[in-house]
């Protein structure tokens, strides 16, 4: 169940994340950008040609200046320097042959990424696949990064990446105790409302602030089904959302209107926060800038 709901969660994300966002109703703060940390200096040429479908891992590669070895990458990483390089999936769907056409040395994968049928035959063909594990705290980012780092060559920006993602954690944090906040994943197309609980990845972003995820409080499992009990009960002052599953919903109006959202002081007060669906769960060199929009995000709505 966990895996198979988060998975569910990025694979739709990615899915929807080059549609746009659209929102409705003034009380929504949106953040739908967010910019990267970077090395300095753009690393030498390499003789490599890397396929990046792993989440978040071609936005590592660009941060750690080699965005020269990259030809092909997923349909989520839509940071701006990654516009000239091919998307090389639809979804975290892989099709064989479109890879084998990139002529890649490497292709990186992480647990989402699909059909086995798929890197099966990549694999044949004699290219690399590494796996990288997935990052669903903020803990993991430096580990995804390192791992990236070892798999193509280059361990010493690496290290100087982590020093600079960490400097820019420590700038960050909390700055809003005590702010009451639920996590909600809703697809309404596909009737999906969860709300977030441990390990949904919001939950770290969450608490790096300083406030509480609600969810989380009450709930050990990374996601479950939203009911009125289960919102009264956790109080939330805001709400957090991916845009496209608050466009889903018919935005703010539709949300309130789902059962015990009105009867939220979050709901009351329409306060919701809405995230790029590419960005929220991202993990990686935006994920600073992402915690400083969403601190303001939070004082916008919370008032406090």
């Amino acid at each position: 169940m966990r895996f198979s709901v988060k998975a569910t969660a990025l694979i739709a994300a990615s899915l929807l994340a080059l549609t746009g966002c659209g929102v409705n109703g003034a009380s929504v703060a949106a953040i739908t950008k967010a910019q990267s940390i970077t090395l300095d200096e753009q690393q030498p040429a390499s003789p490599q040609r890397v396929v990046a479908l792993a989440n978040g891992s071609a936005e590592i590669i660009a941060s750690l200046g080699y965005l020269n070895i990259l030809v092909g990458r997923d349909i989520a990483s839509t940071s701006n320097e990654l516009k000239g390089v091919p998307i090389a999936t639809a979804g975290h769907q892989v099709v064989a042959e479109k890879i084998l056409e990139l002529n890649p040395d490497v292709l990186l994968i992480d647990n989402t990424t699909g059909p086995a049928t798929a890197i099966d035959v990549i694999k044949r063909a004699g290219i690399k696949v590494a796996m990288i594990d997935e990052a669903w705290t903020l803990t993991d980012i430096a580990k995804k990064i390192v791992a990236i780092g070892e798999v193509i060559g280059a361990q010493p920006a690496a290290v100087q990446l982590v020093q600079k993602l960490n400097s820019a954690l420590q700038d960050s944090g909390k700055d809003h105790p005590g702010v009451r906040i639920a996590f909600l994943y809703l697809r309404g197309g596909s009737a999906i409302y969860l709300l977030g609980g441990q390990g949904s990845g919001a939950d770290s972003l969450i608490e790096h602030l300083g406030a509480i995820d609600v969810g989380a409080q009450k709930f050990k499992q990374p996601f479950s089904p939203i009911t009125s009990e289960a919102l009264i009960a956790v109080d939330p002052e805001i709400i957090m959302v991916m845009s496209k599953g608050l466009e889903s919903v018919g935005g703010i109006d539709g949300l309130v209107s789902l059962p015990g959202i009105s009867q939220t002081p979050a709901g009351k007060n329409r306060a919701v926060i809405a995230v790029d669906d590419s960005l929220l769960l991202s993990f990686g060199p935006r994920t600073p800038d992402l915690l400083r929009q969403l601190s303001g995000a939070i004082g916008q709505v919370s008032g406090r």
